[in-house]
């Protein structure tokens, strides 16, 4: 009888906790949210009463030979010091290389032929929520019969520019052409962020990721999609996932080559403590293994030594921005280190930063053109002001 009581007690114990766990996860899985539109004005002053221009208009890269003329006496004029022996990359730009690299941009590298090279896709730029938008827009060349191209919108973040899509755009557009199946054609969009190159840049604080997908999503209605897909890497990937919460039923599709969680839960701090030893009980593959362990020299160590940058641009941007704006060799020297260590981090282990290994410097140079030319580099690194000066996972758009 004793036994018969203990064993009906155990049972309503083990239901009790069975039930408890069936209440908990009905009750306290996350409902799916969708982000409000942000309907901001971020142009100059006042926002007019008059209805807002909505034409879309030409656009061309075009620079005078003033512009020119200025950036070659400032790269003549140029300060450089001396490294630390055997430093290669480890303190940042090795000013030995960022010399070789100078000598190239005043001797050898042809903006104007690079500037043809921009020029080759149709841009435009259209005024929305107050400032001018600067977007690459390219239609397939052919289509196959009863086929529909699938509208793409790509979006780039910092340091990069629209410029990075221009060897993926034909694969695209065009794959049978490149040996590629023509299943999935794409019609491909790819804006500025407001700020960024040939984008207006914001007159007015707190303009962050759901500002910029707001004004994305208003610049992909008004080329006449009512539904796309997205791709995002850096800011873009905020951006596009933010723009997928703002318009779930307009978004078909989301693809992200990067990814941020700003909120660690108990699976993700178990993984970071054992996954090294149960690899499979995580879903970590061999890969993710050797990128992840050992945590505190690939995970907390490098994101200290890596993220100065962001610290900096997340609080006082303006104030390292001077020198940026006025100095193209330091503007060089700043943004070359993140395409050096941001490729590979064994990079630092060489004088040139392996910046050559997979991008030409033509490519690098003509990235850092379009942030000269267009004077954005502060205004392009107060995106990570508006987003973090606020605290890490204190925005509804991050979680």
């Amino acid at each position: 009888e004793f036994c018969s009581s203990l064993a009906g007690i155990m049972l309503l114990e083990v239901f009790l906790v069975l039930g408890t766990l069936l209440i908990y996860f009905l009750f306290s899985k996350k409902k799916e949210e969708t982000l409000p539109f942000k309907d901001g004005w971020w142009g100059r002053g006042q926002k007019p009463v008059t209805k807002e221009d909505s034409s879309i208009r030409p656009f061309k890269v075009e620079t005078t030979e003033e512009e020119l003329s200025d950036l070659f006496r400032r790269l003549d004029q140029a300060r450089f010091t001396e490294p630390l022996e055997n430093s290669c990359f480890h303190y940042g730009t090795n000013s030995v290389h960022l010399r070789k690299v100078v000598s190239y941009w005043k001797n050898q590298f042809n903006w104007k032929k690079q500037v043809e090279v921009l020029n080759k896709y149709p841009q435009f730029k259209t005024k929305i929520q107050g400032i001018d938008i600067h977007f690459v827009h390219v239609k397939p060349p052919h289509l196959p019969a009863g086929q529909a191209a699938k509208p793409l919108l790509m979006v780039h973040g910092w340091p990069g520019s629209f410029y990075e899509f221009y060897k993926i755009i034909p694969l695209l557009t065009d794959p049978a052409s490149h040996g590629l199946g023509d299943e999935h054609i794409f019609e491909v969009v790819c804006p500025s962020i407001p700020g960024y190159g040939f984008s207006e840049a914001p007159h007015k604080k707190d303009f962050n990721s759901v500002s910029a997908a707001s004004v994305f999503y208003e610049l992909m209605l008004r080329l006449g999609f009512n539904e796309f897909y997205t791709q995002g890497g850096d800011w873009g990937w905020l951006i596009c996932t933010n723009l997928a919460q703002i318009a779930p039923n307009h978004v078909k599709g989301l693809h992200l080559n990067m990814v941020s969680v700003s909120k660690l839960g108990l699976t993700h701090l178990l993984s970071i403590l054992l996954g090294r030893y149960f690899p499979g009980l995580f879903g970590f593959q061999d890969e993710d293994v050797r990128r992840m362990f050992p945590f505190l020299k690939k995970g907390l160590y490098r994101i200290l030594s890596e993220s100065g940058y962001a610290h900096i641009q997340a609080t006082k941007p303006d104030t390292v921005g001077c020198g940026l704006n006025d100095s193209p060799v330091g503007l060089a020297a700043y943004i070359l280190e993140k395409f050096s260590s941001w490729t590979d981090m064994e990079f630092q282990n060489l004088e040139d930063g392996g910046l050559e290994r997979k991008f030409s410097l033509d490519d690098l140079l003509t990235n850092i053109m379009i942030y000269w030319v267009s004077g954005c580099i502060v205004s392009s690194m107060h995106f990570y002001k508006e987003h973090l000066q606020k605290g890490i996972g204190t925005q509804k758009h991050e979680k």
